[in-house]
């Protein structure tokens, strides 16, 4: 079984927190989001998950050797391959030809998801799919009465089916999926002027594929910082059984409100954390309330009242009583 991911997109919506480290590897819980996002799936495989490579952009050495270390902590080995212009889905998969080979799981990294089955890899291919309320941002699949998709439907602006696809694919022969995004690129299918995966599930699916649903208990998006604060407290809460403190941590006239992650070396000084906080490793905290926020690695906040906040690496904040959005290497007073 091979995992391959693309995540080369720059991550607008996330920005100021990705002009210095792309979308996937911002740590929510304690762990980038790619690094759950895989974790998850090779729970969920009956096999031994042999290879996972990514697609990323010019993210440079020190995010590649990162990803590399993520796969080999799950035993598999990594590859690197790069999208170097944003052409959509099937040309970002196609990026990773050479690993297309044999049962293969598709999963971009911008999402998160809760399951509780395993995946039958004897199907021809399984499509992850959430209800909804507003499906119109989304694509959509339509089911008949044996519970297998007859239909892919792009932002439906109509109603026709409220199972959103949320980009996480299973397909038993990637050679013969390769082939079909092969096709796209040959002859030059776009849709709104780039290559899009469900032009190729569309013709596997005229040809005989069987595509089921497979469905998700939660769906956790990390598009914007709302999210990506609301997927940290959700995964902490799924997490709560764990031990997520570090022994290292140091703790002056402080309490913590669990679920909380709390990285090695951390120092709290008079401070109130938590429930729903992620705080990484080196930073400090003094005189201040903090709770439902993504504080990262080497920061400094002092006097401050936060929630619903994300604060970059190495920063530092006072003084301030807010919902806040801060970058790495950034200071506000």
């Amino acid at each position: 079984m091979k995992i391959i991911v693309p995540m080369a997109g720059m991550g607008k919506r996330m920005r100021p927190h990705t002009l210095t480290v792309p979308k996937p590897l911002i740590p929510v819980a304690g762990k980038p989001i790619v690094q759950w996002l895989v974790e998850d799936i090779t729970k969920m495989c009956n096999e031994k998950v042999d290879e996972i490579a990514y697609i990323i952009g010019d993210f440079g050495k020190e995010v590649e050797n990162d990803l590399l270390r993520i796969a080999a902590s799950l035993g598999a080995k990594g590859s690197i391959y790069y999208q170097d212009e944003p052409l959509g889905t099937a040309h970002a998969i196609m990026c990773a030809k050479d690993s297309l080979k044999g049962k293969v799981i598709v999963a971009f990294a911008d999402t998160l998801f809760r399951a509780d089955f395993k995946i039958d890899s004897e199907m021809d291919g399984v499509i992850w799919v959430s209800r909804i309320d507003d499906p119109k941002m989304f694509g959509v699949v339509k089911l008949d009465n044996d519970g297998v998709i007859t239909d892919f439907v792009e932002k439906p602006q109509e109603f026709i089916s409220d199972l959103a696809i949320i980009g996480i694919y299973y397909f038993r022969d990637g050679d013969y999926l390769r082939s079909e995004l092969q096709y796209l690129l040959d002859n030059n299918i776009r849709e709104k002027g780039e290559y899009q995966l469900t032009n190729a599930l569309e013709n596997m699916k005229k040809k005989g594929t069987r595509f089921v649903p497979g469905k998700v208990d939660e769906w956790l998006d990390c598009g914007n910082k709302d999210a990506t604060v609301y997927t940290n407290k959700r995964v902490l809460e799924i997490h709560k059984d764990n031990n997520m403190v570090a022994a290292s941590a140091k703790l002056h006239n402080s309490v913590i409100i669990p679920p909380c992650f709390v990285g090695d070396s951390v120092e709290l000084v008079n401070t109130v954390l938590g429930p729903h906080v992620s705080i990484g490793s080196n930073s400090k905290v003094q005189n201040s309330v903090i709770s439902n926020s993504i504080i990262q690695s080497n920061t400094s906040i002092q006097n401050s009242i936060l929630d619903n906040s994300m604060i970059g690496h190495y920063s530092e904040f006072v003084n301030k009583p807010e919902q806040v959005s801060l970058s790495d290497y950034s200071s506000s007073r």
